[in-house]
């Protein structure tokens, strides 16, 4: 019998091959035996399918499959992630996570620290009267212009030590009342943070900034164990605004071809009266 031995790999890349390890154990738990023709049958031990069970439908050893979700360096063709990918019914999100997880995309080095562009800073500040801010993959406020910040002037009821977008929502004790979409929008948020990750596995201010996220919200820690990754997408969020009230936006993503890590995010009143209340608003000059 041969023995085969793992290689060594370099830290970043361990650690990202864990991830993806880690992925397709929780997408594999997600599905039931039933949603593919096979009886459940009474001895498991754990939820969804077995690992071999996966192999076999993938059309993939199930010692290439096991090593796969050990965190073995393996070679994975797209062709043979395409049938993994198939088999554990991946979307869109889901399969580019797991793509760039296995290496199989260009991956960004480092994350983005340098300054933003001045003409970029100028199009978010020229969006007022609209809130608008530019955020990075960890969802770091780079820039926001007036609107944006007259909008959440009274967000927190402590000081704000974070300029981020998720932190100020699962550290606020205060964000569900303020924030009525919280629990759908905050796992939206956190499953977005997931999909960047991908790309930046290993990278210390990420590990640092999701180690002190977990260990600050049980709330964080459990939908980031989840796994679960989303693409940006239009979403409808209402604030409790302290002096306008309900204020109901349509928040739009766009993509800053200048800087590839950044999204500008851009919030538009979804109603007539939200068009009216912001103006009130505004702090006094």
């Amino acid at each position: 019998m041969v023995a085969y031995e793992p290689m060594t790999v370099a830290p970043a890349a361990g650690r990202r091959r864990e991830e993806l390890g880690n992925f397709l154990k929780a997408r594999r738990a997600g599905l039931l035996p039933a949603d593919f023709g096979m009886p459940g049958g009474p001895r498991r031990r754990t939820p969804g399918l077995r690992r071999e069970e996966v192999a076999l439908l993938a059309g993939v050893g199930v010692t290439w499959y096991t090593w796969l979700e050990q965190g073995r360096e393996i070679n994975a063709s797209t062709q043979v992630l395409d049938a993994v990918a198939n088999t554990l019914r991946l979307d869109r999100a889901e399969r580019e996570h797991m793509y760039q997880l296995a290496e199989a995309t260009p991956l960004l080095t480092g994350g983005l620290r340098g300054p933003v562009p001045a003409e970029v800073s100028e199009i978010v500040c020229s969006l007022d009267p609209l809130p608008a801010t530019l955020t990075n993959g960890r969802f770091d406020i780079l820039v926001s212009n007036a609107a944006h910040e007259d909008l959440f002037w009274e967000w927190h009821s402590m000081p704000c030590v974070h300029k981020n977008t998720l932190w100020c929502c699962v550290t606020e004790p205060a964000a569900r009342q303020k924030f009525p979409q919280y629990e759908r929008e905050v796992r939206y948020l956190v499953a977005r943070m997931r999909a960047a990750y991908a790309r930046h596995v290993g990278d210390p201010d990420w590990e640092e900034d999701i180690r002190r996220l977990c260990g600050m919200s049980r709330e964080f820690a459990d939908l980031w164990s989840r796994h679960e990754v989303a693409d940006p997408e239009p979403r409808v969020r209402t604030f409790i605004h302290a002096t306008a009230g309900p204020l109901t936006f349509t928040a739009t993503e766009l993509q800053v071809p200048a800087m590839p890590d950044a999204r500008l995010t851009v919030y538009t009143p979804a109603d007539e009266p939200t068009k009216a209340g912001l103006p009130l608003t505004r702090r006094p000059s």
